[in-house]
Order: C-alpha cells, then structure tokens, then sequence
C-alpha cells in the first residue's frame, strides 16, 4: 500500500481493564493505512477482541480501563472524538449477526442509522435498496429474522454499517457460524468491497485458511496481548508462528512441511493459488510414497438408526424429507451441508424436542419415538448451536453442575467431574467467574462442559468448535476423542472441515431437507458434485495433490489425516509443523 498517512495508529499503546489485575494489551505499536486489507489473529484470549475495540471507539467510551500509549483514529485521540464520531468512521459486523438485529425486518435494520439521522423517507429508501443490493439482499428487505439464514444476517449486518459511508470496515470473526461455501462467498463479498469502494478492511478470524481464500495485504499475530508478527501471509506460512501460538495453519502447508519442504517467501506459499507448486511436488510424492498402508477398523453394531424420517414446522415445507442412516456404537461421524438444510432440526427431533411427522429413531434397535425428552436425556446428550439458549445459571461453576445436582451425585463427585472438564475445556482459571463475563466462545465451552460431565452413550454437538483457536478446538476434539475411546459415540453438526476429516471418519450431508451423502468424511471433501451441492469446500489437501499430479488425492489425504493422528497421539498436544520450518517470526515482526 502507498506509504501515505495512517488512518489508524497505535504508539507503545497499552490497555488494563479496571476489573482486571493486569493488561490485557502490552505495548502496541501498529499503523494500519487507507485502503489496506488486514487479518488479526492469535489464540483465544489474546487480546483480539480488545484491540477490535480500541479501534471501533468501545474502549473507552464504553469500557473503561487504564490507558498508556497513544491511539489515534483519523487523526484524532479518543479525547478528540466520541463514540458516535467512531462509528461514523467505523462500522464492526459482529460474529453473532442476531446480537446486531434491531429491525422486524431487514430493511428497517439496515435503514436503522438512517432513521436515528432522521433522513427523508425517500432518500432513506433509496440509500436502503442500493446497499441491500450490494450486500446481495435486494430483494429480501421485508424478510424478518427467522426467515433468513445466518449468512444473510451477516449480510444485512454488513448493509447496516455501510450505509454511513465508513471509511473502515471491522469484522469480529465473520466465518464463525457460516457453511464452507456461505464462508467463501462472504470472504468474495469482503473482497469486492474492499477492491471497489477502497475500504479499509479488519478481519478478526480464527479460519485463517478460509480468508486467505483472497489476498490480504498484512497478517497481525497477537500472543498475550502483545504483537509477535507483522507480515505478509507469504512470509508469515514460512514460519511456525500461527500453530505455536494455537493457530491453525492452513492445511496444505503443513502437508509441505511434512514433505519435508523448506518453504520461502519467493515460493508464494500464502494462497494455494500463488504456490509454487513445481517446488514442492517431488517432495510431496516420495512423502506419498514413504507411507505405510492404511488400518482398517472392525465397524461397531448399530446403535441409532433413523427410518424414513420426515419433519416440518409449518404444511408449506417438509423441512426433513425421508431421512434415514444408521449410526455405530464407538463412532464419531460429522453431520454437514447448507445453513438451513436441517442438521439442527435432525438433532433436535433426535433429543425429543421436536416430534418427528412420519418415520422412526430406534436406540439399540428399540423405537425411541414414544420416549420422553427426560428418558431419552440418560442415553443422549446435546450441546446446542447458541450457548445463550442453554444456560440457566449465573455462575461458570454452577451451571457446569446443574445437571449432576439435579441427579443427585456426591459434592465431592460433582467436583471432581466439573473441575476436570473445565480444566479440558480451558475454562478452569475462571471457574468462579460470572458467565456473563464471558464472550460468545467461551460460553459455548461453558455448554460443551456441562454436557461432557454427563457421560451420555452418544453426545450430539451443535458446531462445537466454532469460534475456537487451534489449541482450544484441539483440547476440545482430543476430550471427545478420549469419550469416544471408551466407548461414547459422537455426533458433530460442523461447518468446519478440518474437523470433519481429522477427527469424523464417517460423514452424513444434508441438503434441502433430504439425506443426500453417506460416506467416508475424506470421500465427501474429495467430490466436486458433493461439495457443490451441499455447500461444502474440497480440502485444499485435495487441491494440492490434484495440482501435484499425485495419482491418488484421496489417497494422500487419507494418509495425511492419518499422520496427523499419529503426530497428536506421540506428543500429547496439538502438532507441530514438521521439518524445514523456522521457529521464528520473519524479520520485519514487530
């Protein structure tokens, strides 16, 4: 980017929450120019979220802290401006696009800012369809909430903030609770914004690979509160920097490392387009070939069959039409498809909340269907989507042991069992805090926990992952592992697809309402039409075999996948790249 003026500046900047014992920011130095697009990332709690609110004007004006360092935005301080100057500059899309729904419909929330400007009627309505339009929501401004899908939200969320004309456009993890292909068009949308109205783009997202979909000019790595990089996704791939700090890096440079490739800026291994992949294809192939042959496993008896399952809420649209697969003791298998294709509701039917229209759900080969929600609670669990619908205690403590009071354990059982399972879910440190001091990720693992204490024979899990950096998601995945190794079998309702081929072998996609794959996870994220049309995206595994010219891509994801396990089995933790990475940061990190 040219060298002009920042627009957004922070000199040896420094932020203590007045509830807090110490900074959660240590000595910020960063300029971010007009026009540059940039990702933020770094391990969940790392002080992201603060500095996404140092920018947008939230702290100070509404969170109060101890200030060191200067900050300016456009020019001014904070003691130069106010929150309402902020958000004119800056509009922030939230990753929980129903906390920033205030209209009954989307035009009146997309015409919310207007209103309060008190515009005329007629330039409001003009300005409202031009940006809808834009954002791809032109023609469903009378559409409430309820009716459209989180992707479309998003979108309206995004429509909200842009009719101000900001200049910055501040994202708090957009991908979070997308499908794979809703995710991709929301990065192409980002993008096209960026390009052609000359935003000034932040993204704040733990789906590094997902955004690097598109170029991005910087990378910020934030470690404790401190920046530890500052590069271009070039320079920054070359190192070990994201996965020692608990990110994930995209997959297809780890397979390189593993191959044993010294990657380097001039290889352009940031996108996998850009990859220089004559570099790296000998490699990738003696690798290939070095692999033993892979296991077979004895499958289980089946321990949930669903049989010809329909469902609707209202008689205009089945919303599950002739379902039906069966589900093996000691399995953990991945649900996957579209926003709205009814994984949610599949679940849900499963637990009793909802009756089935037509069809049966036989456990252990006995129909379920006359069960009640309690009964079938002692055999199945499930950790909903929104943790904010799940908890009914004031208390991290208390609402992890609601569920074994109410079952009436021993104290010191019940202690026991919640401290361990804070403990896994990275949540021990704050086991006396308040919930309501926690974000959106950590109550969703405030959810995760009170179900895990359970010990149910099959545990459903709404998007379990989402929002989590790689350290957590792994602590998480690696627990359900361990549940699954004695026997509990998982069932998983994921738009992530790194979870989906690391830790599901057995995949079922949803479509439309209907059932329409069944398969190996590796053969789903393998297959063009497949992922076509259930909204899902090829591993870039497959891609960079395929581009590789390996004679097996299936093959050689199997095998990574695999290797991968091998990895986290002997180290006990989330893997490490392997050989020919460097272990620092490139030069120009701050």
């Amino acid at each position: 980017m040219p060298q002009t003026e920042p627009l957004i500046s922070f000199r040896n900047f420094s932020f203590q929450y007045f509830s807090q014992a110490e900074p959660t920011l240590h000595d910020i130095t960063l300029d971010i120019y007009p026009g540059e697009k940039i990702l933020i990332v770094g391990p969940s709690g790392c002080g992201k979220s603060t500095l996404a609110h140092c920018i947008n004007g939230l702290i100070p004006y509404s969170y109060k802290g101890t200030i060191t360092g200067e900050l300016t935005v456009d020019g001014k301080t904070p003691e130069e401006g106010s929150l309402f100057e902020r958000s004119r500059l800056i509009g922030t899309v939230l990753q929980d696009s129903d906390a920033q729904f205030v209209g009954l419909t989307a035009g009146e929330d997309i015409a919310f800012s207007l209103e309060n400007d008190r515009r005329p009627q007629a330039e409001m309505k003009e300005t409202v369809q031009r940006v809808a339009d834009l954002v791809g929501m032109g023609t469903h401004l009378s559409s409430s909430p309820s009716e459209i899908s989180g992707g479309q939200k998003q979108r309206v969320a995004l429509a909200g903030v842009m009719v101000d004309d900001v200049k910055v456009l501040l994202f708090d993890e957009p991908l979070a609770n997308l499908d794979p292909l809703t995710g991709k068009t929301a990065i192409d949308l980002i993008d096209r914004i960026h390009r052609e109205y000359q935003k000034t783009v932040i993204i704040i997202e733990h789906r590094i690979e997902d955004v690097l979909y598109r170029h991005v000019d910087r990378v910020i790595v934030i470690s404790d509160g401190r920046i530890v990089s500052d590069s271009t996704p070039d320079e920054l791939v070359c190192t070990n920097t994201l996965r020692s700090l608990g990110n994930r890096e995209p997959l297809y440079v780890t397979a390189v490392k593993y191959a044993g490739v010294t990657l380097t800026p001039e290889m352009h291994p940031g996108y996998l387009d850009t990859l220089d992949v004559d570099a790296v294809k000998g490699p990738l192939a003696d690798w290939y070939n070095a692999q033993p042959p892979l296991p077979e496993k004895e499958p289980g008896e089946v321990l949930l069959s669903i049989r010809d399952l329909d469902f609707q809420y209202t008689k205009k649209r089945k919303l599950l039409q002739d379902i039906g697969f069966d589900i093996r003791s000691g399995e953990m298998v991945s649900i996957v498809g579209t926003n709205g294709a009814g994984k949610s509701t599949l679940a849900k039917v499963i637990c009793g909340f909802m009756k089935q229209d037509k069809g049966d759900i036989l456990f252990k080969g006995e129909s379920i269907t006359g069960w009640t929600i309690k009964e079938r609670s002692f055999k199945i669990g499930y950790v909903m989507q929104n943790p904010n619908q799940m908890i009914s205690k004031s208390m991290i403590f208390d609402e992890v042991a609601l569920g074994l009071k109410i079952r009436n354990l021993p104290e010191d059982t019940i202690r026991e069992k919640v401290e361990h399972a804070l403990k896994i879910c990275g949540l021990y440190p704050m086991r006396n805090w308040p919930i309501s001091a926690l974000s959106f990720g950590q109550k969703k693992r405030v959810t995760i926990a009170s179900m895990l204490v359970m010990d149910p024979e099959i545990l459903i899990l709404d998007e379990p992952t989402a929002g989590q950096d790689y350290r957590h998601y792994t602590d998480i995945m690696e627990f359900l592992r361990e549940l699954n190794a004695r026997g509990i079998t998982i069932i998983m309702i994921t738009h992530d697809m790194h979870l989906m081929l690391e830790y599901t072998p057995h995949a079922i996609v949803l479509a439309g309402g209907r059932k329409i794959g069944d398969d190996s996870a590796v053969a789903i994220l393998t297959d063009e039409d497949m992922a076509s049309r259930a909204n899902l995206k090829l591993t870039s595994l497959y891609e960079l075999a395929t581009r590789a010219g390996l004679p097996d891509p299936q093959a050689f994801v199997r095998q990574f996948i695999r290797y991968e396990e091998e990895r986290r089995a002997k180290e006990g933790a989330p893997t490490q790249p392997g050989p020919g990475t460097a272990d620092t940061a490139p030069s120009d990190a701050q």
